[in-house]
C-alpha cells in the first residue's frame, strides 16, 4: 500500500516537474523574441549614441543569458524523460 503511494506522488511531482520545464520553456522562448526584436531595433537605428550602445549590450547579454537557460532547460526536460522510462 505505502509503494502505491508513494509511487503516485513520484508521478505527481514528474509531471510537475514537466509542467514547470514546459512553462519555462514557453517563457524564455517569449522572452527570446522580444529581446530579438529590440536588438533589430536598435540595429536598423542610425542613432550610435552611447545610451544606444549601452541597450544593444545588455539586451545582447540578456539574449544570451536566456538561450543559455533554454538550452539549459531542454537538457533537463531530456533527463527527465529518460528517468521517466
Amino acid at each position: 500500500m505505502i509503494d502505491k503511494r508513494q509511487k503516485k506522488n513520484d508521478d505527481a511531482d514528474v509531471s510537475i516537474d514537466q509542467k514547470l520545464i514546459e512553462e519555462g520553456t514557453a517563457q524564455l522562448n517569449s522572452e527570446i523574441q522580444v529581446l530579438e526584436s529590440w536588438l533589430t531595433e536598435l540595429d536598423s537605428s542610425e542613432e550610435e549614441s552611447s545610451e544606444v550602445l549601452a541597450a544593444r549590450k545588455s539586451y545582447s547579454d540578456m539574449l544570451s543569458s536566456r538561450k543559455e537557460m533554454l538550452s539549459t532547460l531542454a537538457k533537463q526536460s531530456k533527463l527527465q524523460s529518460v528517468s521517466q522510462n
